[in-house]
């Protein structure tokens, strides 16, 4: 019994542990001024841990008023479901990756 336990609590550790288990593939900020947008793309990793086919492309953009002021940069957003919105892109990745039943 003390066998399972422990087994168990060391699966419970390494995958509550391994938050990011994405693949960065390519980040690249593009564009100058209200154009300005930057772009991450992620490959998805099986539950093994193993690279998959499978890609997420984020992306954000920055911030400007209608006077044409910039500053600042609005959420993360995943290109294919850009209605919800992410503080940070490693949080997009892991959203867009478990929607594929991937992380």
């Amino acid at each position: 019994m003390k066998k399972v336990f422990l087994l168990s609590t060391f699966y419970f550790l390494l995958f509550a542990t391994v938050a990011h288990a994405h693949q960065l593939v390519s980040h690249r900020e593009l564009g100058t001024g209200p154009a300005l947008n930057q772009n991450v793309v992620v490959r998805c990793t099986t539950i093994t841990g193993q690279a998959s086919n499978e890609q997420c492309q984020l992306r954000r953009h920055v911030r400007c008023d209608d006077r044409g002021n910039c500053g600042g940069w609005q959420p993360w957003r995943d290109i294919r479901n850009p209605s919800r919105e992410f503080p940070t892109w490693q949080a997009a990745a892991d959203a867009c990756c478990r929607a594929k039943g991937l992380r």
